[in-house]
Protein backbone atom coordinates (compact mmCIF):
# COMPACT_ATOMS: atom_id res chain seq x y z
CA UNK A 1 0.00 0.00 0.00
CA UNK A 2 1.08 3.39 -0.95
CA UNK A 3 0.44 6.02 1.80
CA UNK A 4 -0.14 9.65 0.20
CA UNK A 5 0.54 12.22 2.33
CA UNK A 6 -1.69 15.32 0.66
CA UNK A 7 -3.15 18.81 1.62
CA UNK A 8 -6.91 19.55 2.68
CA UNK A 9 -9.24 18.75 0.06
CA UNK A 10 -11.63 21.64 -0.57
CA UNK A 11 -14.02 23.05 -3.63
CA UNK A 12 -14.88 19.36 -5.03
CA UNK A 13 -11.35 18.53 -6.26
CA UNK A 14 -9.36 15.34 -4.80
CA UNK A 15 -6.20 18.40 -3.48
CA UNK A 16 -6.44 21.71 -4.42
CA UNK A 17 -2.35 20.86 -5.12
CA UNK A 18 -2.08 20.25 -8.89
CA UNK A 19 1.08 17.86 -7.52
CA UNK A 20 -0.91 16.30 -5.03
CA UNK A 21 -3.70 15.98 -7.55
CA UNK A 22 -1.14 14.87 -10.47
CA UNK A 23 0.00 12.09 -8.39
CA UNK A 24 -3.67 11.03 -6.76
CA UNK A 25 -4.37 10.81 -10.75
CA UNK A 26 -1.32 8.65 -11.59
CA UNK A 27 -2.12 5.90 -9.20
CA UNK A 28 -5.49 5.75 -10.28
CA UNK A 29 -4.22 5.41 -13.70
CA UNK A 30 -2.18 2.51 -13.28
CA UNK A 31 -4.42 1.08 -10.80
CA UNK A 32 -1.80 0.81 -7.63
CA UNK A 33 -3.59 0.51 -4.25
CA UNK A 34 -3.21 3.67 -2.07
CA UNK A 35 -4.53 5.90 0.66
CA UNK A 36 -4.40 9.48 1.61
CA UNK A 37 -3.56 11.16 4.78
CA UNK A 38 -2.95 14.60 6.04
CA UNK A 39 0.39 15.71 5.33
CA UNK A 40 3.07 17.60 8.05
CA UNK A 41 5.27 19.48 6.71
CA UNK A 42 8.09 18.96 9.03
CA UNK A 43 7.94 14.96 8.23
CA UNK A 44 8.22 15.85 3.69
CA UNK A 45 11.95 14.48 2.50
CA UNK A 46 11.70 17.77 0.50
CA UNK A 47 9.47 20.16 2.94
CA UNK A 48 6.70 20.20 0.12
CA UNK A 49 3.83 17.98 -0.66
CA UNK A 50 3.06 15.70 -1.92
CA UNK A 51 5.12 12.79 -0.02
CA UNK A 52 4.45 9.47 0.09
CA UNK A 53 5.86 6.27 2.39
CA UNK A 54 5.91 3.01 0.79
CA UNK A 55 8.55 -0.29 0.36
CA UNK A 56 9.61 1.62 4.17
CA UNK A 57 10.50 4.37 2.41
CA UNK A 58 9.73 8.32 2.82
CA UNK A 59 9.65 9.67 -0.85
CA UNK A 60 8.84 12.90 -2.14
CA UNK A 61 8.52 15.08 -5.24
CA UNK A 62 5.20 13.74 -7.42
CA UNK A 63 7.51 13.35 -10.64
CA UNK A 64 10.68 11.90 -8.57
CA UNK A 65 7.80 9.24 -7.22
CA UNK A 66 6.25 8.04 -10.58
CA UNK A 67 9.72 7.85 -12.11
CA UNK A 68 9.93 5.60 -8.95
CA UNK A 69 6.25 3.94 -9.62
CA UNK A 70 7.39 3.17 -13.37
CA UNK A 71 10.92 1.38 -12.84
CA UNK A 72 8.95 -0.88 -9.61
CA UNK A 73 5.43 -1.64 -11.30
CA UNK A 74 6.54 -1.10 -15.30
CA UNK A 75 5.04 1.25 -17.46
CA UNK A 76 2.15 0.57 -18.63
CA UNK A 77 1.28 3.93 -19.67
CA UNK A 78 3.98 5.28 -21.63
CA UNK A 79 5.53 2.30 -22.90
CA UNK A 80 4.14 3.01 -26.44
CA UNK A 81 4.78 6.39 -27.19
CA UNK A 82 7.45 7.20 -29.84
CA UNK A 83 10.87 9.69 -28.72
CA UNK A 84 8.66 13.15 -30.32
CA UNK A 85 5.97 11.73 -28.16
CA UNK A 86 7.91 11.91 -24.88
CA UNK A 87 9.60 15.11 -25.95
CA UNK A 88 6.15 16.91 -26.48
CA UNK A 89 4.69 15.27 -23.21
CA UNK A 90 8.33 16.77 -21.15
CA UNK A 91 7.87 20.13 -22.70
CA UNK A 92 4.26 20.47 -21.81
CA UNK A 93 4.45 18.69 -18.19
CA UNK A 94 7.73 21.03 -17.41
CA UNK A 95 5.99 24.00 -19.01
CA UNK A 96 2.65 23.69 -16.64
CA UNK A 97 4.79 22.86 -13.46
CA UNK A 98 7.68 25.89 -13.82
CA UNK A 99 5.28 28.36 -15.53
CA UNK A 100 1.60 27.90 -15.24
CA UNK A 101 1.89 26.44 -11.53
CA UNK A 102 3.01 30.16 -10.47
CA UNK A 103 -0.20 31.62 -12.29
CA UNK A 104 -2.27 29.24 -10.02
CA UNK A 105 -0.03 30.44 -6.76
CA UNK A 106 -0.61 34.08 -7.76
CA UNK A 107 -4.32 33.97 -8.60
CA UNK A 108 -4.96 32.43 -4.59
CA UNK A 109 -2.25 34.34 -3.04
CA UNK A 110 -1.92 38.11 -4.83
CA UNK A 111 -4.81 38.81 -6.51
CA UNK A 112 -7.25 39.78 -3.58
CA UNK A 113 -10.52 37.98 -4.70
CA UNK A 114 -8.68 34.83 -4.92
CA UNK A 115 -7.01 35.40 -1.59
CA UNK A 116 -10.60 35.91 -0.17
CA UNK A 117 -11.60 32.95 -1.35
CA UNK A 118 -8.53 30.95 -1.19
CA UNK A 119 -8.01 31.86 2.73
CA UNK A 120 -10.60 29.89 4.21
CA UNK A 121 -8.20 26.48 2.90
CA UNK A 122 -5.34 28.16 3.98
CA UNK A 123 -6.35 28.40 7.88
CA UNK A 124 -7.40 24.79 7.63
CA UNK A 125 -3.54 24.11 6.74
CA UNK A 126 -2.09 25.28 9.03
CA UNK A 127 -2.39 23.48 12.53
CA UNK A 128 -1.76 20.14 10.32
CA UNK A 129 0.50 20.53 7.08
CA UNK A 130 2.50 23.32 8.20
CA UNK A 131 2.13 22.61 12.10
CA UNK A 132 2.31 25.58 14.94
CA UNK A 133 -0.16 28.09 15.31
CA UNK A 134 1.02 30.80 12.58
CA UNK A 135 -1.04 33.15 11.39
CA UNK A 136 -2.17 33.07 8.50
CA UNK A 137 -1.30 36.18 7.05
CA UNK A 138 2.28 34.99 7.95
CA UNK A 139 2.00 32.61 5.40
CA UNK A 140 0.47 34.89 3.26
CA UNK A 141 3.61 37.37 3.07
CA UNK A 142 6.20 34.30 2.92
CA UNK A 143 4.14 33.40 -0.46
CA UNK A 144 4.36 37.22 -2.12
CA UNK A 145 7.71 36.72 -1.11
CA UNK A 146 8.37 33.53 -2.43
CA UNK A 147 6.32 35.17 -5.96
CA UNK A 148 8.70 37.89 -5.83
CA UNK A 149 12.33 36.43 -5.41
CA UNK A 150 10.49 33.78 -8.69
CA UNK A 151 9.76 36.42 -11.00
CA UNK A 152 6.03 35.88 -11.34
CA UNK A 153 5.17 38.02 -8.21
CA UNK A 154 7.12 41.45 -10.01
CA UNK A 155 4.14 40.99 -12.96
CA UNK A 156 0.48 42.77 -12.93
CA UNK A 157 -2.44 40.39 -12.70
CA UNK A 158 -3.14 40.99 -16.71
CA UNK A 159 0.66 40.03 -17.28
CA UNK A 160 0.09 36.95 -15.32
CA UNK A 161 -2.76 36.06 -16.36
CA UNK A 162 -1.67 36.69 -20.18
CA UNK A 163 1.26 34.37 -20.27
CA UNK A 164 -1.11 31.91 -18.42
CA UNK A 165 -3.53 31.63 -21.42
CA UNK A 166 -0.54 31.62 -24.30
CA UNK A 167 0.45 28.32 -21.92
CA UNK A 168 -3.19 26.76 -22.28
CA UNK A 169 -3.30 27.91 -25.85
CA UNK A 170 -0.62 25.99 -26.83
CA UNK A 171 -1.63 22.84 -24.40
CA UNK A 172 -4.97 23.05 -26.62
CA UNK A 173 -3.48 23.55 -30.07
CA UNK A 174 -0.89 20.36 -28.91
CA UNK A 175 -4.00 18.21 -28.07
CA UNK A 176 -5.83 19.27 -31.24
CA UNK A 177 -8.88 16.41 -32.01
CA UNK A 178 -7.25 13.74 -29.79
CA UNK A 179 -9.02 12.44 -26.86
CA UNK A 180 -5.87 13.12 -24.71
CA UNK A 181 -2.72 15.43 -24.60
CA UNK A 182 -0.38 13.03 -26.80
CA UNK A 183 -2.66 10.14 -28.75
CA UNK A 184 -6.12 8.84 -28.76
CA UNK A 185 -4.88 7.14 -25.37
CA UNK A 186 -4.33 8.09 -22.06
CA UNK A 187 -0.75 8.63 -20.52
CA UNK A 188 1.10 9.77 -17.41
CA UNK A 189 1.65 13.50 -18.51
CA UNK A 190 -2.43 13.56 -18.32
CA UNK A 191 -2.22 12.95 -14.64
CA UNK A 192 -0.24 16.44 -14.51
CA UNK A 193 -2.41 18.10 -17.51
CA UNK A 194 -5.57 17.21 -16.14
CA UNK A 195 -4.67 17.83 -12.14
CA UNK A 196 -3.78 21.59 -13.45
CA UNK A 197 -6.77 22.46 -15.58
CA UNK A 198 -9.15 21.28 -12.68
CA UNK A 199 -7.19 23.56 -10.35
CA UNK A 200 -8.04 26.67 -12.67
CA UNK A 201 -11.41 25.43 -13.46
CA UNK A 202 -12.45 24.66 -9.46
CA UNK A 203 -11.33 28.13 -8.59
CA UNK A 204 -14.66 30.17 -7.09
CA UNK A 205 -13.18 33.13 -8.88
CA UNK A 206 -13.79 34.18 -11.78
CA UNK A 207 -10.86 34.94 -13.88
CA UNK A 208 -9.93 35.44 -17.64
CA UNK A 209 -7.74 32.76 -17.38
CA UNK A 210 -11.10 30.39 -15.79
CA UNK A 211 -13.04 31.77 -18.77
CA UNK A 212 -9.94 31.10 -21.38
CA UNK A 213 -9.89 27.39 -20.26
CA UNK A 214 -13.48 27.20 -20.45
CA UNK A 215 -13.72 28.41 -24.11
CA UNK A 216 -11.21 25.78 -25.20
CA UNK A 217 -13.73 23.25 -25.98
CA UNK A 218 -11.45 20.34 -26.30
CA UNK A 219 -9.75 21.21 -22.83
CA UNK A 220 -13.53 21.04 -21.61
CA UNK A 221 -13.94 17.25 -23.04
CA UNK A 222 -11.04 16.66 -21.97
CA UNK A 223 -11.26 16.99 -18.53
CA UNK A 224 -14.45 15.23 -18.51
CA UNK A 225 -13.28 12.49 -20.80
CA UNK A 226 -10.71 11.97 -17.85
CA UNK A 227 -13.59 12.67 -14.83
CA UNK A 228 -15.48 9.95 -16.19
CA UNK A 229 -12.87 7.22 -16.70
CA UNK A 230 -10.60 7.79 -13.34
CA UNK A 231 -12.40 9.71 -10.86
CA UNK A 232 -16.09 9.29 -11.53
CA UNK A 233 -16.20 6.99 -8.43
CA UNK A 234 -14.11 9.36 -6.76
CA UNK A 235 -15.82 10.43 -3.12
CA UNK A 236 -13.71 12.70 -0.30
CA UNK A 237 -12.09 10.37 1.32
CA UNK A 238 -11.86 10.74 5.52
CA UNK A 239 -8.31 12.28 5.69
CA UNK A 240 -6.37 12.07 8.90
CA UNK A 241 -3.11 13.49 9.95
CA UNK A 242 -0.49 12.01 10.33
Amino acid sequence: MITVYQTPIAWGTPNLSPFCFKLEAYLRMTGLPYDVKLADLRNAPKGKVPYVEMDGLRMGDSQFIIEYLKKKHGDPLDKELTAEQVAVGHTVRRMLEECTYWYIVYMRWVDEPGWLAYRPVAETMVPWVVGGDIPVATLRQGMLRILHDQGTGRHTSEEVQALAIADLSAISTIMGKKKFLLSDSPTSYDAGLYSFLVSIIANPVDTEVKQFTLSQTNLVSYCARFKQRYFSNWTPPDMKAA
